[in-house]
């Protein structure tokens, strides 16, 4: 099942077009997978700049086209002479800022067109490495054999590939190597644990509490600085006009550089920026 066969399932569960995701879960990937309904789908460039974490297997001795299990094997390798000791060794490399090549089974743009439907075609295109951020890397556990295998844990910004990762650990121990087993842990603020099963949703649904597992957009955006607004300023901010920056108290502690709330005790009003002296609204999600 694709990320995008599992919109389609929660449109005609809710009855509703507007629903998308925040990022592509690949269809051999289990775990979360953070969905936006109505007005919600406005923010979720934001929600999808989110950090993720993820639990995989490695399988070493063999690679494949799509550096997971569902691709073709491009190469073969006696792997039994690979240890726990070599393989932790080689993991430091992968931390902090790397150069990673996106899979040519991947939701990347090339021209405007994704990565995938040009493989489907048989095309062949030069794909630009991009840069990804790798905070944490762990070797959880290692089976040794003809065909090692290894579960990690990554946390890893956004852009970063596991099957990419899964494919280049294998290429700096020599023998191959391709992802056997992707879990997603989290997206962001949004854990596994929290999460819900389209089994579970439709059982809430046909019980009509299926707002149990609905989260505001104040909350999926809580990372985000926040000014609370006054109901004159509300009004304004509602009509689209700036907020002077000196009406809202500790203005001087409201970064540039990222979006702020602006909100009132209902909740989210709109996303505003600092331009000069003002607030300005740039999305504004609940109108007059």
């Amino acid at each position: 099942m694709t990320s995008h066969d599992v919109v389609d399932v929660i449109r005609r569960l809710v009855g509703q077009r507007r629903v998308g995701h925040t990022g592509t879960l690949d269809p051999g990937a289990a775990g979360v997978l953070v969905l936006v309904l109505g007005q919600a789908t406005r923010v979720a460039e934001f929600l999808s700049e989110a950090d993720k974490s993820y639990r995989f297997e490695l399988t070493f001795g063999m690679a494949t086209t799509t550096g997971d299990a569902f691709g073709e094997i491009t190469s073969i390798a006696d792997a039994s002479s690979l240890s726990e000791e070599q393989l932790a060794d080689v993991l430091p490399q992968f931390l902090g800022e790397i150069e990673q090549l996106p899979p040519m089974t991947s939701a990347v743009k090339v021209g405007g067109v994704p990565l995938y439907r040009r493989a489907r075609r048989g095309e062949t295109v030069a794909v630009q490495p991009r840069r990804v951020r790798v905070y944490r890397l762990r070797l959880l556990r290692f089976w040794p054999g003809r065909r090692p295998r290894a579960l990690l844990d990554v946390e890893c910004g956004k852009g970063t590939y596991v099957r990419a990762l899964a494919r280049d650990i294998g290429q700096v121990v020599g023998v191959g190597a391709y992802a056997s087993f992707m879990l997603r842990l989290r997206v962001g603020a949004f854990p596994l644990e929290a999460s819900r099963t389209l089994e579970e949703l439709s059982g809430l649904q046909a019980e009509g509490r299926l707002g149990e597992a609905l989260v505001s957009m104040d909350d999926a955006l809580a990372d985000l600085p926040a000014v609370q607004l006054l109901p004159a300023q509300r009004l304004s901010v509602q009509a689209g006009l700036p907020l002077p920056l000196f009406r809202v108290p500790n203005w001087q502690r409201l970064p540039r550089d990222v979006p702020i709330r602006l909100r009132d005790r209902s909740g989210l009003i709109a996303l505003a920026r600092v331009e000069g002296g003002s607030l300005r609204p740039f999305k504004v999600l609940r109108g007059r």
